[in-house]
């Protein structure tokens, strides 16, 4: 990762579009804040918001990009099929996806991701089958998946070629993007391996792990370094592992120094020794459910 990236830079999908490299998440911020801290966002530079059906404020956070003044064509805006207003699968993502279009007033949606794997095979592949289905339709440009563990994802591939036998070659659905919780101390080699070997772009939430490791000795020791906060070492760590991070705040202030990251780098010897052998999520983990879940 070079120190020459800049918070316009980008990462080229499966799916031929590019998705900026910082994205701006909304998870439990109010929906009446939403609007404002948005706009702020990209006011700020920022070009990727981070919603879902689940947050309940996805057609807030879209409203800031009319206001904001910065092109739709500029702004990458993700939602995420959920799981808990109706059984996952084909017809409830297809009604999921046109009502998230209804809220957001955007004309398409830059990605959507399947939330989580709850459900069983048959609602995931219901699921992926409709969100094919949207792309073909124009309504969605790209699609991925979170939470998911690797036999999961490999469920998914082995879908996706079943559709293809079905459909057509190419008309599988391209697996573009996945979303996992990834931090220091929760590395997922597993799963992001699979990731790097498909070219399938990862993005990190919780990559500040909601603040439980500030004052970690060799975080703050990197901080005091570079003359950064320990959030920005973590972001600035993520962006090195070749994550997409997601950063969420409520406070104007912490919107810029969240993107403060681009006038240092830390050495490759730095980043390596930060990562852990642990597994501690400081969020939910879907991902280990069994494949009958």
């Amino acid at each position: 990762m070079s120190h020459k990236l800049t918070l316009a830079s980008t990462a080229k999908l499966n799916s031929g579009y590019d998705i900026p490299l910082l994205g701006f998440g909304v998870y439990q911020i109010p929906k009446e804040d939403c609007p404002e801290i948005c706009q702020k966002a990209l006011e700020a530079g920022y070009r990727q918001i981070d919603s879902a059906s689940l947050y309940r404020n996805q057609g807030q956070s879209a409203a800031a990009i009319p206001a904001s003044g910065v092109p739709r064509s500029d702004v990458f805006f993700t939602s995420k099929v959920p799981f808990f207003k109706a059984p996952m699968g084909y017809d409830s993502t297809h009604k999921l996806v046109d009502a998230a279009l209804e809220q957001t007033q955007l004309g398409y949606l830059d990605l959507m991701l399947i939330h989580c794997p709850y459900g069983g095979p048959d609602a995931r592949k219901g699921a992926w089958r409709a969100l094919v289905e949207c792309v073909d339709a124009g309504k969605v440009r790209s699609i991925g998946v979170s939470n998911y563990g690797v036999h999961h994802l490999e469920e998914l591939e082995a879908y996706i070629k079943e559709l293809e036998a079905e459909r057509g070659p190419g008309r599988g659905g391209v697996l573009s993007v996945g979303q996992w919780e990834l931090h220091p101390w929760l590395m997922r080699k597993d799963i992001t391996d699979w990731c790097r070997q498909r070219n399938v772009v990862v993005q990190a939430y919780c990559p500040i792990v909601r603040g439980q490791r500030f004052g970690d000795p060799k975080v703050k020791a990197l901080a005091d370094k570079y003359g950064k906060t320990e959030a920005q070492v973590l972001l600035r760590w993520s962006l090195q592992q070749d994550f997409v991070p997601l950063v969420k705040t409520v406070r104007p202030s912490r919107v810029l120094e969240n993107a403060d990251l681009y006038d240092f780098e830390l050495t490759k010897e730095e980043v390596a020794d930060l990562a852990t052998d642990e597994y501690s999520p400081c969020a939910w983990d879907p991902s280990v459910e069994a494949i009958e879940k």
